[in-house]
């Protein structure tokens, strides 16, 4: 995973922290959603990365 794509994520991780921070400080149901789901869809890209980056090293295992 490149250092770019990682960034990407936690940020977009870190924008849905605020948002569900902002929502709470509100009290704005909708706002903290939004958050909750912005955090859950950088956590889950972040996943699929770990993911792709392990079946990377078992293949380059493998091979050499």
């Amino acid at each position: 995973m490149s250092f770019v794509d990682k960034a990407k994520h936690k940020a977009e991780e870190l924008k849905g922290h605020g948002k569900e921070q902002a929502g709470k400080a509100n009290d704005d149901p909708q706002l903290t959603a939004e958050g909750k789901a912005d955090q859950t869809s950088g956590k889950t890209k972040q996943a699929g990365e770990h993911l792709k980056d392990a079946a990377k090293d078992i293949k380059d295992g493998f091979t050499k």
